[in-house]
């Protein structure tokens, strides 16, 4: 019934998209005003991150309002309940918030968005998809086709174990496509694309996939308790690879805080600062300062999203190295966050959604022809060498393979400028080369930013400032 009506507002009460290059001098500005319902904001921040946008700044508002006969109004209920007596016919009469967010984006480079195919792909992506949202649990960013098989897997993170993962798929004829790997608080995760060598489709044999998982979880078990690694083999298709990887990681509780090795070198002060409050009855408020870097706010909102929060209303202002963000929340029943043990929960999720992607280590970048094998080349050369690897992202695109490793020595700190100079010289100078270091790289100066941006506007009752000069009488 709920997607039902769902439908019939969407048809009534289409999403609006406006893109424009004339506002901001130094940055595309994107407005989509769509019908509130929860996972909606995750949804048109992914089109955005499809297109490799930077988020700049954004400015998030969901006012109530009264949904009658494929109109929206603002007044009270009681208002509208009286103004509906003098028909004689029935009226459709809805309770909805309906949701305004302006994001400032550039692209890779730092421009404004010019490129018209890129355009028409957001607006039609938004304007198509924005106001009906199935339940993300089970079907966001997921479409079938018979190119691969999908293969994901979580356990305890040690020095070799994506090398040790790519040899057992090399001997079974699996030929990794893609691949998105991350590690964070001594956990993995991994989503894994592989084809059949012999075919380059999909791995449809039932008694091989076993196989597959079976080998997989052996090596992912190692010397840890069996019941923390997982392996689950999912049907052909294109999922969101970063979506399932915060799902994966969330379920396996990478959020718990651990002891760091022995002789590792940690930075506390590049930590994320995260704040939760309640300091009006009707929301809880979070405030979080990091460093700044691309897909930062979609980390956040599918770690809200997930644990069944949604965002009413929020801004994201970015300076030269730092982001800060600020959004009044409340849970999926309409109430705010209640107990401490809750809102340190919320604490320690945020902070894990921010960390799992930064980019811990040395950046090497692997360009070359594409090859059965060649990833599991790669990787035990490098654990012959000592590097551990925190972070991968496997792409293949016709024959061609573009890979991104991030790096440490086994203890986590720096790695020997020696040892990345034999490891060039073996693979080779021309395909794999060092982009940059992201370990105790010089501190930038603080960033200072106001907290609690929004107060003001709730003291006042109103959001405003967030809107557009547009009705929805």
């Amino acid at each position: 019934m709920d997607d039902e009506y769902a439908k019939l507002i969407r048809r009534m009460n289409p999403p609006r998209v406006v893109i424009d290059n004339n506002t901001c001098e130094d940055a595309t500005v994107i407005q989509v005003d769509s019908v509130n319902k929860h996972g909606i904001l995750l949804q048109v921040i992914q089109v955005l991150n499809d297109v490799n946008l930077v988020i700049k700044k954004a400015y998030i508002s969901s006012d109530g309002g009264w949904f009658m006969d494929g109109k929206v109004y603002s007044s009270s209920a009681a208002s509208v309940v009286s103004s509906c007596a003098s028909f004689s016919v029935p009226h459709l009469i809805l309770f909805l918030h309906y949701l305004i967010s302006v994001f400032n984006v550039i692209d890779c480079d730092g421009k404004k968005i010019r490129d018209k195919e890129v355009i028409d792909y957001i607006q039609q992506r938004l304007e198509t998809d924005a106001s009906f949202a199935p339940s993300l649990r089970s079907s966001v960013g997921v479409m079938p086709t018979e190119e691969h098989t999908s293969i994901e897997f979580t356990g305890t993170d040690r020095p070799g174990l994506f090398s040790e993962v790519c040899a057992v798929l090399a001997d079974l004829h699996c030929n990794v496509v893609n691949a998105e790997i991350w590690t964070h608080n001594d956990r993995a995760a991994a989503v894994v694309h592989v084809t059949d060598h012999s075919t380059g489709y999909a791995i449809k044999d039932p008694k091989r996939l076993s196989t597959i998982k079976e080998l997989l979880f052996n090596v992912l078990r190692g010397y840890d308790d069996f019941r923390k690694a997982k392996t689950s083999l999912s049907p052909p298709g294109i999922m969101n690879r970063e979506r399932r990887l915060h799902q994966i990681m969330f379920d396996d509780r990478d959020y718990e805080r651990v002891e760091k090795a022995v002789g590792r070198v940690e930075d506390k002060s590049s930590r994320p600062q995260v704040t939760v409050l309640n300091i009006e009855k009707d929301y809880t408020v979070i405030t979080m300062r990091s460093k700044d870097r691309p897909k930062l706010l979609f980390d956040i909102v599918c770690t809200l999203t997930d644990m069944q929060y949604v965002v009413f209303h929020g801004m994201v202002n970015t300076g030269r190295t730092e982001a800060y963000q600020e959004f009044y929340i409340r849970h999926v029943d309409g109430l705010p966050i209640s107990s401490e043990a809750e809102r340190e929960r919320v604490i320690q999720c945020l902070e894990a959604a921010i960390e799992r992607r930064a980019s811990e280590g040395l950046e090497l970048e692997l360009c070359t022809e594409d090859r059965v094998g060649l990833l599991s080349d790669i990787t035990r050369i490098f654990r012959e060498n000592s590097l551990s690897i925190k972070r991968a992202e496997i792409s293949t695109i016709g024959r061609k393979v573009k890979d991104t490793f991030y790096v440490t020595d086994v203890t986590g700190n720096p790695v020997d400028p020696k040892i990345i100079d034999s490891i060039c010289r073996q693979i080779g100078h021309t395909k794999l080369q060092v982009k940059r270091s992201t370990i105790l790289a010089p501190k930038p100066p603080k960033e200072t930013t106001t907290g609690f941006f929004l107060g003001n506007f709730f003291k006042a009752r109103t959001f405003q400032t967030f809107k557009l000069i547009r009705s929805y009488s």
